[in-house]
């Protein structure tokens, strides 16, 4: 089997601005919709098992250890709305969803990933995301990052094409260069080539002789410890809980009060795909 794991909040975001952007206009559950068309997509696509991860509330525990670190503020009233309605909308299709509180969502996608890997029965795993620090939880052919933005699949070799480094030191890189998303600065002077060239040569940040980050050392290994996502989360027991049976009884009337009238003909499609192939459906 192949196990989809999707950023909900990135989905969210991503049609959100789309929307805005085609039509001028900001529908109230627009981005909802789109989020659930997408998923309704992949499993037209042969989909099986998917999990998706939100940020239930933007904070997280990292905000503990920087301050400056990304925030609900700033987030527009209308987007930042749509986020509660995502993950019920997503319950009642019957899609295994996340709603993330003291850890992020990415930190969801990185333990759905550490779990998925460990069972014999997956073939893959893809991360639907194009957040850098995802990429350090690629492993080979096994587990890989899905681009959406680019297009691209990146497994272990177009993580080092991309940024310079194995999936194993996106973290020390991050911290060096910094993610202006996540709201760290990191090392002034350390760009991205000088960050990839140094950890090629002396690995993790914490085996870099002293003269070369000097007073630095302690920052970059707070940013490091900000961009190391959690692995530990204990979302699931069974890869089989990922699988896609088909919506609730209540994901009509919750289609019909966000506006997917058509989403939910499409789910009622896959619906009867399934009683096609097997006699009996869990609601």
């Amino acid at each position: 089997m192949i196990v989809h794991l999707v950023d909900g909040t990135y989905e969210l975001f991503r049609h959100f601005y789309g929307i805005r952007r085609a039509k001028g206009s900001d529908p109230t559950y627009g981005a909802v919709v789109g989020v659930l068309g997408t998923v309704a997509e992949m499993i037209e696509g042969g989909a099986t098992h998917i999990g998706v991860a939100t940020d239930h509330v933007i904070e997280s525990f990292r905000n503990s250890l920087w301050p400056e670190y990304k925030t609900s503020e700033g987030i527009e009233p209308v987007l930042h709305a749509q986020f509660f309605p995502l993950e019920e909308a997503l319950a009642a299709m019957g899609v295994v969803v996340w709603p993330m509180i003291e850890l992020e969502a990415d930190d969801a996608l990185a333990s759905a990933a550490h779990i998925a890997a460990q069972d014999e029965r997956v073939q893959k795993v893809c991360i639907w995301t194009p957040d850098k620090d995802l990429a350090q939880c690629v492993v080979d052919q096994r587990v890989v990052q899905m681009d959406r933005r680019s297009g691209q699949i990146r497994d272990t070799a177009g993580v080092l094409a991309k940024f310079g480094v194995t999936p194993a030191h996106i973290p020390d890189y991050l911290a060096l260069v910094g993610d202006a998303a996540d709201g760290y600065p990191g090392i002034t002077g350390y760009g991205p080539k000088t960050s990839a060239r140094l950890i090629n040569r002396y690995g993790r940040l914490e085996q870099f002789p002293s003269e070369i980050l000097k007073d630095n050392i302690e920052r970059a290994l707070l940013f490091k410890k900000l961009a190391t996502l959690r692995i530990d989360a204990p979302l699931f027991g069974d890869v089989e809980e990922l699988h896609w049976r088909g919506a609730t009884t209540s994901f009509a009337s919750v289609a019909e009060k966000i506006g997917a009238a058509r989403v939910s003909k499409r789910v009622f499609d896959l619906e009867k795909g399934l009683l096609n192939k097997s006699p009996t459906k869990n609601s």
